[in-house]
């Protein structure tokens, strides 16, 4: 799976609340995906880092064909 198609998934709770949008990824020193970035859903314009969102790799339930899900 290429990063292009999870930016447009939709990120959702186990309660399926919108958590927000991807907008940047974090890896580890060896490439590793390590987590997502995640824009408020609420913000339109993002300003600084206030208003982000870090979802762990290990918080992901499921990755679907529109959404995923995550535990938190």
């Amino acid at each position: 799976m290429r990063l292009s198609e999870l930016q447009y998934k939709e990120i959702v709770n186990l309660e399926g609340k919108k958590i927000g949008n991807i907008i940047d990824v974090k890896l580890d020193e060896n490439g590793r995906l390590i987590s997502l970035v995640l824009e408020d859903s609420k913000r339109l314009f993002r300003k600084s880092s206030e208003g982000e969102t870090e979802i762990g790799w290990d918080k992901i339930e499921r990755i679907g064909e529109d959404v995923i899900l995550v535990r938190m």
